[in-house]
């Protein structure tokens, strides 16, 4: 459990069972056991039962075509292997074409885990179908978590794009919050960005910050990760701090490419903003949602808007 507990995207409960992927006998046993339970994604979707208590449309594969590729995703306690497939979403009564963005905070422990492993998986694989090396294009293995080339015979393993997400705060412990260019008018959230090659995490909140409204920071504490697979990023959250004094509107220089405002609150002014709809918070997918709400003391009545990290 993280600082900032529960996390939407963060709460699979499978073993992964990583050390049966390359048996190609105990896969094939698997997926012929009767217990087993599969569910298909297409361009980041699963079928999902909405109705009261979202959950995934699970089915044996049987009852499904021959899927192009299949992911193994891990085992339950009483020994139940998952998979995902990808193709088509078949024709279920009573359920409807969702993603991530929609369903991941609705859905169960295990449903959220076994979602979001898939999506990254299949996402990576429509993206990695050709050798960096040589160019020839790969082939499937290890149950879905490696691409073997056999051309030349490399492996190429699932990449992840490693992004920090920080809520600053000032002396006085009011949060700066910001606007991106493509947000709706009123979406605020925390500052993030992507980190460089050959730079720590610390560096790369610490660099973000600068970059984006002109503040040096200080006392960087980690808090906690979730992955953000849309596509393919892993998001690691920090608290951290300007480096003296309460700083006023006039310090912050935002950076017009990536920020379009930007502006600090108290507990009280956020809190009374969000309420009259002046400003929109980010869902409860997003780990920014629970960074704020860690600050805030409380969850954010009225949070709406658009899923960002």
């Amino acid at each position: 459990m993280t600082e900032l507990g529960w996390l939407a995207l963060a709460r699979g409960t499978l073993d992964r069972v990583s050390e049966r992927r390359k048996d190609d006998a105990w896969v094939a046993e698997a997926w012929a056991d009767l217990r087993t339970r599969v569910f298909a994604i297409e361009k980041g979707q699963a079928l999902v039962r909405v109705q009261d208590a979202p959950a995934l449309v699970l089915v044996s594969p049987a009852e499904l075509p021959e899927p192009r590729e299949r992911y193994l995703l891990g085992v339950d306690t009483d020994g139940v292997a998952y998979f995902a497939v990808s193709g088509p979403l078949p024709v279920i009564e009573g359920a409807e074409h969702s993603d991530l963005r929609r369903v991941g905070a609705l859905l169960s422990d295990r449903d959220s885990g076994l979602f979001t492993h898939a999506v990254a998986l299949q996402h990576w694989h429509w993206t990695h179908q050709h050798c960096p090396r040589c160019g020839a294009r790969t082939e499937l293995a290890a149950a879905g978590h490696v691409r073997v080339c056999p051309a030349d015979g490399s492996e190429h393993f699932p990449r992840l794009d490693p992004a920090v997400i920080m809520l600053i705060t000032d002396q006085a412990d009011r949060i700066l919050l910001a606007r991106g260019p493509a947000w709706p008018e009123a979406m605020r959230s925390v500052l993030a960005g992507f980190v460089e090659p050959g730079e720590s995490l610390e560096q790369a909140v610490a660099r973000e910050v600068y970059e984006e409204v002109g503040l040096v920071v200080r006392d960087i504490r980690y808090v906690g990760s979730q992955p953000w697979p849309l596509p393919q990023s892993l998001m690691l959250g920090f608290f951290c701090r300007v480096d003296e004094g309460v700083t006023t509107p006039e310090e912050l220089r935002p950076d017009p490419t990536e920020i379009v405002d930007a502006a600090w609150y108290t507990r009280d002014e956020f809190g009374a903003a969000v309420k009259a709809g002046e400003i929109m918070a980010p869902g409860k997918l997003s780990i920014a949602s629970r960074m704020i709400s860690h600050w805030y003391g409380g969850e954010v009545s009225r949070v709406r808007g658009s899923q960002l990290p």
